[in-house]
């Protein structure tokens, strides 16, 4: 049991998280199957963080009209939580544990918050850049604080894990452009459909893959697929313990931009889905050593840095958590298929929510 300084009525108890567990298991079998690859001082704050995902997204979600008033709950159960005094619920007691445990600064979930609140308002992005900033917040802000759950808080491997998670999120939605259309969305580049002469209000009324739209899909695949170079060099950062998942995560959903490709870059009629067989084999690159990555880069993406920054501004934990010596791969390798598809299924359900 955990109690924490600032208000020693609290406390995190293995009841708390086995809450946290049962309602990933009951609510996700894929994310929970996928977490038993992680190390077990990784596993338990990866479901404190992820019971907070829950939290927010069905907050919200079952919110009706009034998602407004949902989301200012949500910022103040966090603020909460941040200071050591968490709402008498077990998913907030966990979160602020993962948060005090690994000196997760506040920005970080906070980010999560906003994205979700840009989600709900429906809005749009003008620029790549624009577009970078949203997937900051919804997935960049997810790899920065896994990150740290690892044990790892250097600058440059926190800006590489960033990269991956945009790059991930241009990937979801180069894959998910009918999906999105049909449900009311567009997170295509507003300037990147003008210089195409695609009409934003027209597309959403008849969607159509047309040569002018593919062509705006391979741009946000190479896009991707620059931020997946750059991300490369921070695996070889990470505990030896779990490099081998994130590359595996890396390596599939790069998969599926190349599936993209194949279906003719048409994503809204097709949706890419990467085979069994070559998830597989992806897995098999994954487990081995890779070859050596060129040294990191210094800066972070200009939409990620403050993540980064927030993080050298806080202070760190007294020491780290220390996790095995190696990934046992054998007999695992399948629940990593089961962390994609359970990364597509969230993302899919968000996306479906009315706006």
């Amino acid at each position: 049991m955990r109690v924490f300084p600032s208000d020693p009525s609290f406390a995190v108890s293995e009841a708390d998280h086995a809450a946290c567990r049962a309602a990933i298991r009951a609510g996700s079998k894929s994310f929970f199957a996928a977490s038993m690859l992680l190390p077990a001082k990784v596993r338990r704050p990866a479901y404190g963080l992820y019971a907070f995902c829950r939290l927010s997204d069905d907050a919200v979600d079952e919110a009706g009209g009034d998602r407004a008033a949902a989301l200012a709950r949500l910022e103040r159960r966090l603020a909460l939580a941040q200071a050591g005094r968490p709402e008498n619920h077990p998913a907030d007691r966990a979160l602020a544990d993962v948060l005090a445990a690994h000196a997760i600064p506040e920005a970080l979930p906070r980010a999560l918050l906003e994205g979700l609140a840009w989600d709900t308002q429906g809005r749009r992005y003008a620029t790549l850049s624009e577009l970078s900033a949203y997937g900051a917040r919804v997935a960049g802000a997810v790899g920065a604080m896994m990150s740290l759950v690892m044990g790892v808080r250097e600058s440059a491997a926190l800006a590489r894990a960033c990269d991956l998670g945009v790059a991930m999120q241009f990937t979801n939605i180069a894959r998910d452009v009918g999906e999105d259309a049909r449900a009311g969305r567009l997170y295509l580049p507003l300037d990147w459909l003008d210089e195409a002469g695609i009409d934003p209000a027209a597309f959403l009324a008849e969607p159509q893959a047309t040569p002018a739209l593919r062509n705006i899909v391979a741009r946000l695949l190479a896009a991707a697929e620059l931020l997946y170079a750059r991300s490369e060099p921070g695996i070889a950062m990470l505990p030896l313990a779990c490099r081998p998942a994130i590359r595996a995560a890396r390596l599939i959903y790069g998969e599926i931009g190349r599936e993209v490709e194949a279906n003719g870059l048409d994503s809204v009629s097709r949706r890419a889905r990467v085979p069994g067989a070559r998830k597989a084999a992806l897995l098999a690159r994954a487990a081995l050593p890779s070859a050596a990555a060129a040294e990191p880069l210094a800066a972070a993406l200009p939409e990620t840095a403050y993540l980064v920054e927030a993080v050298q501004r806080h202070p760190a934990p007294l020491a780290a958590p220390g996790l095995p010596p190696w990934w046992d791969f054998s007999g695992q390798a399948v629940r990593v298929l089961d962390l994609i598809e359970a990364l597509e299924e969230r993302d899919a359900f968000r996306r479906s929510a009315p706006s």
